[in-house]
């Protein structure tokens, strides 16, 4: 049996063909592709504008400089990706560290104490951990009572929604930002893309996509000019013509992710209580990630030799995530020392197991198996 990786992506001959179909025309970089893929974007999670920008990291980067001020303070998790709260110091801007609740997600409760104790508090990212979104009735609560910006880290949900609103719609945010990176729902290598329902902020997220520059009608044939300073942030048409054909399989990928989903459940409620899942099948999940909770603390086998071995064994595990607050460029500016007790315990108890489309049903019960194997030995 091959090596079985936590994440991978699906690609399939029309994706090649779609691709080679684009290398040969007149567009590589930003063509009608581009216009094309941001439109099937709209089509699909609701929202009025999409920006398809060079990675999801880039997408969070434009975010923040399109809605921030400098030393603004902004409400983020600490179970993400360091981009998530990278991106608002990029912006001259502070993050403040929220504990997560039990899914994984950030606390909005808490985010609520927050600002009713600091009401110079501006904005809130929140991410959608793991594919299931955050809750829409509380986020649209503190938008409304306490006028902040919000920004939706969706780089885990395509697909996802709430009680049916969909993640990326920005029913109740400014903006939501999106993540194309092979281990991703839809993969465009790399890519990311920005979603709102402001035409303001949608023009101006063009600007900073294309280093601040314009070109109009109005201008001699060789005139632009620089109105901002902005960033070469620009998807090529080569990206969004993978995209394209990508998309239109992102239900049947979103289908199979909830059947391994449930697959994993089941063998986790009816072997024992050693493992369980990070929260109950969600049907309205994405599953980017099929988190596991564990309590090493009362095993023979450290967290570590648990990697080591079932990796021997040709399974591949991750970490999702080491908390941000935790890491030495953020311990230099101050933090480390949040109130953030359910971060703690879950970083010390939770990994993430194979969930991609196309593992095979085989596979997934060898994982199991493994899994039960290694910590039972």
């Amino acid at each position: 049996m091959d090596f079985i990786p936590y994440g991978k992506q699906n690609i399939n001959k029309k994706d090649i063909k779609a691709v080679i179909k684009t290398l040969k025309s007149d567009f590589l970089t930003t063509g009608p592709k581009v216009k094309e893929f941001e439109y099937k974007l709209c089509e699909y999670t609701g929202a009025k504008y999409c920006v398809a920008v060079s990675n999801g990291t880039a997408a969070l980067h434009l975010a923040s400089l399109a809605l921030l001020d400098k030393n603004d303070k902004v409400l983020t998790t600490p179970n993400s990706f360091l981009a998530t709260s990278n991106s608002i110091l990029y912006a001259g801007a502070k993050p403040i560290f929220v504990d997560i609740g039990e899914d994984g997600n950030i606390d909005l409760d808490l985010c609520e104490k927050e600002l009713k104790k600091d009401p110079t508090i501006e904005a809130i990212y929140a991410v959608h951990f793991s594919g299931k979104s955050v809750d829409q009735k509380k986020l649209k609560k503190l938008k409304e009572k306490y006028d902040i910006k919000i920004v939706e880290d969706c780089a885990h949900s395509l697909g996802a929604s709430f009680k049916g609103i969909k993640a990326g719609s920005c029913t109740y945010s400014n903006i939501s930002t999106f993540s194309f990176h092979p281990v991703k729902h839809i993969t465009t290598g790399e890519g990311g893309a920005i979603t709102t329902n402001s035409k303001k902020l949608y023009e101006k997220l063009l600007l900073l996509r294309n280093h601040g520059m314009v070109k109009d009608s109005s201008m001699k044939p060789w005139e632009y000019e620089m109105r901002e300073l902005g960033f070469n942030y620009r998807l090529t048409d080569i990206s969004c013509a993978l995209g394209l054909n990508q998309i239109k399989r992102l239900d049947k990928f979103l289908k199979k992710r909830r059947k391994i989903a449930k697959e994993y459940d089941k063998a986790f409620k009816e072997t024992n209580t050693l493992v369980t899942a990070l929260y109950p099948f969600d049907e309205e999940s994405s599953y980017h990630l099929y988190v596991v909770k564990v309590k090493f603390d009362k095993l023979k086998i450290s967290k570590e030799e648990f990697f080591m071995k079932m990796r021997e064994k040709g399974i591949g595990l991750q970490v999702h995530y080491i908390p941000i607050n935790k890491q030495p460029f953020y311990k230099k500016l101050g933090y480390r020392k949040e109130n953030t007790p359910n971060t703690d315990k879950y970083y010390k108890e939770v990994f993430s197991i194979p969930m991609y489309p196309g593992l095979k049903n085989k596979e997934q019960k060898y994982v199991i198996k493994s899994l039960f194997e290694v910590l039972n030995d």
